[in-house]
């Protein structure tokens, strides 16, 4: 009698690239504002990431490649020597318990403000951001980004590079580039933010290029089965627009035929949209699902991810269910209860509270629920 493998097995061992996983669960990046100012991880940060270990592979928050590249006060960077030193202890605690991780590289473009970096911010085209943005200040409004030359174009990428090496150099098995949810690749990519005249703006061809220049240029400094790409097709998170998602990312993921990236990651994915489902069936290799969860019981987080494996994903990605259980996999596992999330500890407030001090399953009883209030500040968990 043939056995049958089921698809939807979330629990089953699984493989992406060099690395082999235990399961088919991944901790999606989450930005938290715990780093030092410079952007150097914390011991709090080394904690938080060994307390989730238990993940098949942590995909760490965003972490800019070049100072003009950072969003908002406390978020971690990746280009200097200090940066390497404190990822490595978090992927030094992590490995010690089990774990595997990449890192995230994100450059917020005009997602950015003088009273954070020092810098003007820079864009494809001088849009600025139309809402206001968190500084250490508070929240200001957008400062009008000015527009990338030939010249920015080329050391970003380059940027891109070396901070993928950094990377390896601080103990990650692999990174994924950024180009979703309103920043700097996602801001060449989209209609209303690049306005551009030259080899870079007009035409999809041309505004998925420095997107692909990026990508590319990470794969030949690390190696592409070290390398994901994030995207979030549709997307209007921070304000960008897309005019032609379907063609959009034909284009893109044309650009990278042949190249064998390690996976793609959609962002908030809908197993029933049209332009999932085309996706999928373009795409060759590993693809990371991330569904958009409001239900954040058990057995809706249970349900979405067998719905998405069932849909073509090879990975899951969750976010909000392993940034509230550290021990995510074992409570799914057991079809245990999930600790509620504390949205008021998302972002801009620091500490351990709402970040390190989620139970275990043998641990203290967790937060009452009346403690999970939605954020008054605009925090948003990408």
């Amino acid at each position: 009698m043939t056995q049958t493998t089921d698809t939807t097995d979330f629990l089953a061992p699984s493989r992406l690239g060099r690395l082999a996983l235990p399961h088919r669960l991944v901790m999606a990046p989450l930005t938290r504002n715990r780093a030092a100012a410079d952007g150097t991880p914390t011991d709090l940060m080394v904690e938080h990431y060994a307390q989730r270990a238990s993940a098949g592979l942590i995909i760490a928050e965003g972490s800019t490649p070049n100072a003009v590249g950072q969003t908002y006060p406390n978020i971690t960077a990746i280009h200097t020597d200090r940066h390497v030193a404190g990822w490595r202890r978090v992927t030094d605690a992590v490995r010690a318990a089990g774990g595997r991780m990449f890192l995230q590289l994100q450059h917020g473009g005009r997602v950015g403000h003088p009273a954070t970096t020092g810098l003007t911010p820079v864009a494809p085209s001088a849009v600025p951001l139309p809402e206001t943005i968190f500084t250490p200040e508070g929240h200001q409004p957008a400062a009008v980004p000015r527009e990338m030359t030939a010249d920015d174009i080329r050391a970003t990428v380059a940027d891109f590079a070396a901070a993928a090496r950094r990377a390896v150099d601080a103990g990650f098995e692999g990174v994924e580039v950024h180009s979703a949810n309103g920043m700097l690749l996602h801001q060449f990519l989209a209609d209303n933010t690049n306005r551009r005249g030259d080899g870079y703006g007009g035409s999809v061809r041309r505004r998925v290029r420095f997107a692909a220049e990026v990508t590319e240029a990470v794969a030949d400094a690390i190696g592409a089965d070290r390398v994901g790409i994030r995207i979030s097709p549709a997307s209007t998170v921070n304000g960008v627009r897309e005019e032609d998602t379907d063609g959009l990312y034909a284009a893109l993921l044309d650009r990278f035929k042949g190249l064998d990236l390690a996976y793609l990651h959609l962002v908030r994915s809908d197993p029933r949209a049209g332009w999932y489902r085309k996706i999928r069936a373009d795409w060759p290799g590993v693809l990371i699902g991330n569904p958009d969860l409001t239900d954040l019981t058990t057995e809706a987080v249970t349900r979405a991810t067998r719905e998405m494996l069932a849909a073509g994903a090879d990975l899951v990605a969750l976010g909000r269910p392993f940034l509230a259980n550290p021990d995510l996999v074992a409570r799914l596992r057991l079809g245990a209860p999930l600790n509620p999330v504390r949205e008021r500890y998302f972002m801009y407030v620091g500490g351990a509270d709402g970040y390190n001090d989620y139970p275990a399953l043998d641990g203290q009883p967790s937060v009452p629920s009346s403690d999970s209030i939605v954020a008054t500040d605009g925090a948003r968990v990408a």
